[in-house]
Order: structure tokens, then sequence, then C-alpha cells
């Protein structure tokens, strides 16, 4: 999204979409200033396993039928867009479509209007390609795994489909290309003969990472055309869930001033700043999981709260929790506030904030950029997903990493080994499925021994020493810089 942003602002000529789920709606706004029009998708950004229950069996069998049909309908979805985007003729020589790991049918229909295809992911590949799979190539596509083989280094070859390619060439893909797009069932071999096409080798795709060299190692094996540009923000303004904030952030931007030094929020969220600067001496450890409590994970809210209230009892430290407006979460901790006020003094929670547990946790449902929201932190205790990674590693804050799925573990490890972090926290050490006396004991006393590990002088330094190369870097402006040269080299290719 920030690179779509970038590149249409910077290329006026270019007519730039994206296609993405409706989930970032309220992003259109922000898009459409930047020249970017948005077309959103239906289907959800993740489908949780945990969301049906039922008798022992069903859930699984529910959640199968029920992914079948979303992706049915979402592959569907992308044709239409993607029709609608370039099936008014032939393409143009400067035409590319831009993808994740995670919109594979881009590629595919890359390939069926004659566009070039580009990878651009903010995180490394979340899957690896399970053992078998070379051996099952080899043996069932012996020309294609030839091909691939022996490709020069700057075409297409083994190296992009064991990096990253692999799940093109499953059935799940193949049945897709063949049934609905009449294509050749694996890319790169000819639709009529399912030979490789020799006569017409690709380019290596180039594969654009927003993260920084000084966070993850780029080992040789991968692929020629991975570029490593440096962690991709969107600005700032965008991140705010309250209009009046975001215009704050925008004005500020647009005048150049340090909103370390700067209030980037509006009246209403009064208490969230005062919060974060009193007492100044003993600043805040932001506690937040995105996404994680509507994909299932979070099935006890009260217990984490237990956990929470705990920690408060057993430290010093106060804490800021974003519920990501995660409504359970939010019930509980209303439950919780409502408990401990008397009637005329009860509050309703809200995206202004509460505190509970004393004073010393404060509840937000709203969101604010983290890049402004981390630098006023002492610790993060994130999920691992790659947007609060990076903030974190910009604000120089030691972090608290407790991962639930995908490419999460490989931050967290990756943290850890950095030495910004304590060692990963298992799930049950934060979120246990119990409201029992012993599991929230056992669970914040965890967490109590991951943050003192965190605090150390130790880590502290070795955040801010990262942090201090990081800004050295602008992940989108290079990322943006890449694709003009790229388009500017393909079409000169071309004449």
């Amino acid at each position: 999204m920030a690179i779509a942003a970038a590149f249409a602002f910077d290329q006026e000529q270019y007519r730039v979409v994206l296609v993405t789920h409706s989930a970032h709606k309220n992003l259109s706004s922000h898009l459409a200033a930047k020249n970017v029009e948005y077309l959103p998708v239906s289907s959800p950004p993740v489908l949780s396993p945990y969301e049906d229950d039922g008798p022992a069996g069903t859930v699984k069998l529910s959640f199968s039928l029920q992914k079948r049909r979303i992706t049915k309908e979402h592959r569907l979805e992308c044709i239409s867009n993607v029709e609608q985007i370039f099936g008014g003729g032939p393409s143009l020589e400067g035409d590319f479509i831009v993808i994740n790991f995670f919109a594979l049918e881009g590629w595919n229909l890359a390939e069926l209007f004659h566009v070039r295809c580009i990878v651009a992911a903010p995180y490394v590949v979340p899957y690896s390609a399970p053992s078998s799979f070379e051996r099952y190539f080899r043996e069932e596509l012996p020309l294609l795994y030839e091909y691939l083989q022996e490709a020069p280094i700057d075409q297409v070859g083994w190296k992009d489909v064991i990096h990253w390619m692999w799940p093109l060439f499953t059935e799940d893909w193949g049945s897709w290309r063949s049934d609905e797009l009449k294509l050749s069932p694996w890319p790169f071999t000819d639709p009529v003969t399912g030979l490789p096409a020799w006569h017409d080798r690709s380019l290596s795709p180039l594969l654009l990472y927003g993260f920084s060299k000084e966070v993850v190692e780029c080992p040789g094996y991968w692929p020629s055309n991975v570029r490593v540009c440096g962690f991709w923000f969107l600005p700032l303004e965008w991140q705010f869930s309250c209009n009046k904030c975001a215009e704050i952030s925008a004005l500020i931007s647009s005048e150049h001033l340090n909103t370390k030094d700067e209030n980037v929020m509006c009246s209403a969220h009064a208490e969230l700043q005062s919060f974060l600067k009193t007492p100044a001496s003993l600043p805040p450890v932001f506690i937040g999981f995105s996404s994680v409590g509507s994909m299932g994970f979070l099935r006890n809210p009260q217990a984490f709260l237990e956990v929470l209230r705990t920690i408060v009892d057993i430290t010093s430290h106060r804490f800021i929790l974003f519920s990501a407006g995660f409504e359970p979460l939010d019930a509980a901790i209303q439950k919780i506030a409502d408990d401990t006020s008397s009637g005329s003094e009860q509050r309703q929670f809200s995206e202004d904030g509460i505190s509970i547990f004393g004073g010393r946790l404060f509840c937000f449902s709203g969101s604010v950029p983290y890049k402004w929201l981390f630098p006023r932190c002492a610790a993060a205790v994130h999920h691992g997903g790659s947007g609060s990674t990076a903030a974190a590693l910009h604000a120089g804050i030691p972090q608290v990493v407790c991962p639930f799925m995908l490419d999460q573990f490989y931050w967290a490890e990756r943290m850890f080994w950095l030495g910004v972090s304590s060692e990963p926290l298992k799930t049950n050490h934060l979120l246990p499925d119990e409201n029992d006396d012993t599991c929230v004991r056992e669970a914040a006393n965890m967490l109590a021994r991951a943050l003192n590990y965190a605090l150390s002088s130790k880590v502290k330094a070795r955040a801010s020493e990262i942090a201090e190369r990081l800004s050295l870097e602008d992940g989108v402006l290079e990322a943006l810089k890449i694709l003009k040269e790229e388009i500017s080299c393909s079409n000169s290719t071309r004449h």
C-alpha cells in the first residue's frame, strides 16, 4: 500500500489501482489523495479455524468447506478486478502487477493478461516447500526441472521456485490455471504440448523485500533479482482511527515538525497523552496483538486481563493495552471498569480509552501509528507482526514477542538473536486458556521475567544501536527507486 501510494504520487502518467481486502476501505480516501484507485475484494484477510464450535470432528470439516467456498469466490473477484484493469485492450509495455506472497492469483492473472509481475513483501517468505517437493517435482516434471536448473543466473530458475514460487506448482493452483484461466497447468510450459518454453525464457522476477539488511541476513542462495529495500511504513496520518488526530498529524508532517516533541492527538485523547507523559521517568510498556483476537487466538479475554492485573501487582511497570477493537476484550475491559467504579463514576470504554487497575493499565480501542507511539514507551510486547517489529526497531525500544503464526515466529526468533528482545513467549505464557489462579500466576511470572530481561541495560543499548542504523534508511523511497529503474530498463530492452 505504501509502495502503491509512493509510485502513484511520483509517476503521475500511470494509472495505479490497489486491489485488496475490504478491511482496508478506511484508507480509500488517503489512497485517492495519492492518485491510487481502490478496488476491494470481499473475502476476509485471514480465515480462522477457531470460529466454529461444534461436535468433535465437525470444526475441521466446516473450516475446510468454508475455506474452499471463500477461495473460489475470492478468485472470481480477482479475475473480475484484473479484467476491469487490463481487459480493455492489449497490455502496454510499462504495465505491471505487484503482488505479495498471499496473492498468487496475481501471478497467474499477469500471465493471462500478458503483463509483467513483480513481488513486494514486508516479511520474509512465511512458508517453505515440503521436504519431498524437489524429488516429487523432478520425478513428475523432469523436463521442466531441467529447464529451471539450467537457467542462466538472470532468468527464472530453480532458486526462484524453491524460494517462493513453489506453491504455483501445486495441484490447487494447477487446476485453477487450466480449468478457469485456460492456461497451462504449470508456469513456464506450453499450454498445448505441456513442454517447457525453451524458446521464451523469462527473467527472474523482481522481488522487493520491505525489511532491512541490518536486521535480516540475505544469503547467497536467494534468487538473483531479490532487492532488500528497508522497512516500509504508511504515512503517519493514515494510521489514526480518529480523523481529527489524522488532520493534526498531516499538518505537522507538511510543516516538517518533529512528532516526538509535538502533540499529534486531538483533545478527545488527552487522557492517552497524559498517560504517556506522566510520570516522565516511568514510560509505559506497550501491549498489543493487532488482529490476533479476531483470528481466534484470544479465546479467554478475562484470563488475559487477569494476567495483566497480576503483573501490575508484582511489578512497578505501567502498561498501555491496544485492544484493536476486539469486542470480547473490550467488553471484558468495560466490565472490570464497571466493577471497580461507583455508579456515578462509570465510564464507557470507547476510542478515548479508559484506565483500570488503579490507573496502571490504560486500555485503548482505537489506533495510532506505532512509529509515533513506541518512542514514548519503555518496551513493546507484541505478536511479532512485521509492522509491529519494524516500528519497535525504529523506535529503539526493547521487545517481548509472543508469536502466533506464519512469519511471526521468524521475527520473534530474529529479535532475540539480534539482542533486542527476550526469548519468544509461548502463547500460554501470555494468553492462558483457563482463568484459574495457577495459570494466571504462571503466565504473569513468565511475562515479568521476559520484561526484566528486555529492560536490562544490555538489551536497551542494543535496541538503540540498531535504531540508529535504521534511521539512515528509507525503505519506501528505495523501493520506488528500484521500481523506476526496473521499468526503465525493461522498456529499453524491448525497443
